[in-house]
């Protein structure tokens, strides 16, 4: 069995230890050590990192009682120096402490219980059961939490016999009925947990509430601790400088000055679809007049508009027009094909007719369809076989 120094000491970085065991799988190689502060993945917490031997430990996972470290390659002999990649197991620590007093603070403020934790590489969440919080109920959950953490409770961790377990005021029974581990938040709660954990409150730092957002009936709550909490606040106030240096005003206006600059672009936009409303009509009546007494198709290649552009042009064409309007678009290497209700086509079946011969993909009703094609070849061909067939 591996004795598990994380257990010991959540602070232990570095130490010398014999390999007990290698295997192989199909996966990988492992290594089994005699004694180890590697934290396997488990409790909604993530593997701890670091190497063996200079030998990067790619994952950590847990069977039974042994440890095993997926690693590279096998090191030289049989004992090693291991060292934990500090940074990363002290961010883990400090998120899962953070968790453990904001779930606290939660039941403690609305009677909530958590129902799962999941601690990912940005951000944590935990689930709690209750139907509805306001932002101000969210509010007050932040600043409490952050008052318990200036509060630098001590938190420690210990094992406890069946018969002690039930002297204690747990949150909730383990599932486990031996080797149960606790951890104590002092003066706030006493916790079933195999995590690891900071020494006290305070080394939680900031904890950051993101959002509230309901999620299979219950409430998801996103946070960040320490330093991503930190980070956050920091990435927060570069996106405030930038966008007060872009309008040119404080960060109490900017919210004044987005909506005001809102308002400007609906208005324009507003402008410019009534302009590309005449300008289509115009070209529509264009297109039309030219055509000769012999025209069996309106077809036409434009080089820089969109698909929705042609789509809005050929609506416009086929109320004016019984005849089959095919128009390509350079820019996309798409084609639209309309036709007025009185034409006798249908445009979506004569795609799924001849679409497959050309690479083409598309579909659509009776009175218009569109299709992509994967080069230009592709779609010129598509485009002269139809103005033949139509």
């Amino acid at each position: 069995m591996t004795k598990k120094l994380y257990y010991e000491s959540a602070y232990l970085k570095d130490w010398h230890t014999s390999i007990s065991q290698v295997v192989e799988r199909e996966d990988g190689l492992y290594l089994i050590l005699e004694e180890t502060a590697f934290y396997p993945h488990g409790g909604g917490q993530p593997c701890d990192a670091g190497t063996i031997a200079g030998i990067p430990v790619l994952d950590v996972i847990l069977e039974e009682d042994e440890v095993l470290h997926k690693v590279e390659r096998l090191p030289d002999g049989g004992q090693v120096s291991c060292q934990l990649d500090w940074n990363r197991r002290f961010d883990h620590m400090q998120q899962h402490s953070g968790q453990h007093l904001l779930s606290a603070v939660f039941r403690e403020l609305f009677q909530a219980m958590t129902l799962s934790f999941h601690l990912g590489n940005d951000y944590a969440t935990i689930d709690i059961e209750l139907q509805e919080l306001t932002l101000d109920q969210l509010a007050a959950a932040e600043r409490e939490v952050n008052r318990q953490v200036v509060l630098d409770r001590n938190i420690v961790s210990y094992l406890v016999t069946p018969e002690e377990m039930a002297g204690l005021p747990l949150v909730k029974l383990p599932k486990v009925t031996e080797n149960i581990r606790i951890v104590e938040i002092a003066g706030v709660e006493h916790n079933a947990c195999g995590g690891t954990h900071v020494a006290s409150t305070g080394a939680i730092g900031m904890v950051k509430l993101l959002r509230a957002e309901k999620q299979k009936g219950n409430i998801r709550i996103t946070f960040k601790c320490g330093g991503r909490a930190l980070d956050e606040a920091n990435d927060n106030q570069r996106i405030l400088g930038a966008l007060s240096a872009k309008f040119n005003t404080g960060k109490d206006e900017i919210i004044d000055r987005i909506e005001k600059w809102e308002a400007e672009q609906k208005q324009l936009l507003a402008e410019l679809a009534v302009l590309r409303e005449q300008n289509d009509m115009h070209l529509a009546k264009e297109m039309l007049s030219v055509l000769g007494p012999e025209a069996r198709v309106v077809a036409h290649i434009f080089e820089d508009k969109s698909l929705k552009d042609l789509q809005s042009l050929a609506a416009k064409l086929t109320a004016n027009t019984e005849l089959p309007v095919l128009l390509l678009t350079a820019m996309e290497n798409k084609v639209v094909l309309a036709c007025s209700s009185s034409a006798g086509l249908s445009c979506g079946a004569f795609f799924k007719a001849h679409l497959s011969g050309f690479q083409g993909k598309g579909g659509g009703s009776d009175k218009m369809a569109q299709a992509g094609f994967p080069a230009w070849d592709e779609v010129m061909k598509f485009y002269e076989f139809a103005k033949v067939h139509l």
